[in-house]
């Protein structure tokens, strides 16, 4: 059965007005950090509005309804490369998006009103569409995940510009036949159902690198301190569970570090709270500017923080804890907090079959005598069968 252009227009249009609704409730209930969704909604009824204003071709006078109705698909477009642009953190070609609609009426103003060429005003304003997406196609290319969300959305966007390059280079080639918007032609409904086709498609790849990004926002968050920033216990156990196997596989070694700030109650005590948690935040800072990428730091709860040293012996391990106590005790500029302290104790994997409650009850151990030993200080595990006895005390008592 051949559809006639009337319908895949009403079509698209009311596939067009679902999409808006799915979008419009994913931008009320995502997280703000999951940006350009409300453009894309903006987008989506400009779209929606130039279907109806072509739906009335008839009805208003052609003069008065193609320049409004062709503008405002423009603007609906270029709305949707600002939401792209927008998602993915980049500065906004705002000056294209103007352009781009500006030009759609300098376009009609020409080849509508004083020189009328039905071929001239479909190959314009096909490369005005295409100056849009083929940009949104450089943003995802540029700056998108590497990963199958981010090629689906890059294809489809591809692809539209492609059929957008094919439509306005054979418009100028054959005259315009085929490419009357309400007329038809040989070629007619089908350019008008890919179109169509890609237009609706484009969210629902805008929605999936969307949602991926949501699903990565909400793994963080569950791995993640929400004051620090670093690793929580769950976080960090499943970065030690790749290390180890990296390390089994490898022979490397690994080493646990257990850093605790010094007499942290008193600075709660006596300059509040806000001020400790900025001390906290402050801490976790300094611990990570002294790590390599592969390694992972976690808060642990209260002013405790373990940090996990990949492919590292005693010696290096030793290092990054003289140079985290080295980066404390430089005044940093503009920084008003009280000073403070750590102490560190060190454990190195002495199997590869040890676990992570074996490193980190070593680790605790050795921190437990630093903390003994007249605090701020680095002090080094022995091994498990040398190890006295753990002393039965209140976890407040060991941790001051």
């Amino acid at each position: 059965m051949k559809l006639d252009p009337a319908t895949i227009i009403l079509m698209s249009t009311v596939m067009a007005i679902a999409m808006a609704v799915v979008m419009f409730s994913a931008q009320r209930s995502f997280p703000r950090s999951v940006g350009g969704l409300r453009e894309w909604v903006i987008g989506l009824v400009g779209l929606i509005l130039a279907s109806v204003l072509f739906a009335l071709n008839g009805l208003v006078p052609s003069w008065l309804l193609l320049p409004v109705a062709n503008s405002v698909f423009l603007w609906g477009a270029g709305m949707q490369m600002i939401g792209t642009q927008l998602f993915y953190g980049v500065r906004s070609s705002w000056w294209l998006f103007h352009l781009s609609w500006l030009l759609g009426l300098v376009v009609m103003g020409i080849w509508l009103y004083w020189k009328p060429n039905f071929p001239m005003r479909v190959a314009m304003y096909s490369f005005l569409m295409l100056a849009l997406t083929f940009q949104q196609f450089l943003v995802i290319i540029r700056f998108g995940e590497r990963h199958l969300s981010a090629w689906f959305f890059a294809a489809l966007s591809l692809m539209l510009s492609a059929t957008l390059l094919h439509r306005g280079v054979m418009a100028l080639q054959a005259g315009g036949a085929g490419y009357d918007a309400m007329h038809g032609g040989p070629n007619h409904s089908m350019y008008l159902a890919v179109l169509s086709f890609m237009t609706l498609l484009l969210p629902v790849g805008f929605m999936t690198v969307a949602t991926r990004c949501l699903q990565k926002l909400l793994e963080q968050r569950s791995n993640r301190d929400p004051l620090t920033a670093v690793l929580n216990r769950r976080g960090f156990a499943e970065v030690h569970a790749q290390e180890n196997l990296r390390a089994r596989r490898q022979g490397t070694p690994l080493a646990v570090m257990s850093l605790d700030l010094d007499f942290f109650k008193a600075i709660n005590d006596r300059h509040g709270h806000a001020v400790g948690d900025q001390v906290l935040v402050d801490v976790a800072g300094v611990i990570s500017s002294a790590l390599r990428g592969s390694d992972a730091v976690a808060r642990f709860g209260g002013e405790e923080f373990v940090v996990l040293l990949a492919d590292t012996h005693q010696a290096r391990a030793e290092l990054v804890a003289q140079r985290i106590q080295f980066a404390l005790r430089q005044p940093r500029p503009g920084q008003s907090l009280p000073s403070y302290t750590l102490s560190i104790g060190i454990a190195c994997q002495l199997d590869p079959a040890e676990d992570l409650d074996s490193l980190l009850l070593r680790s605790d151990r050795a921190l437990y005598r630093a903390k003994q030993l007249g605090r701020d200080r680095i002090e080094v595990a022995c091994e498990a069968l040398a190890m006295p006895p753990a002393p039965v005390l209140p976890v407040a008592r060991l941790y001051t």
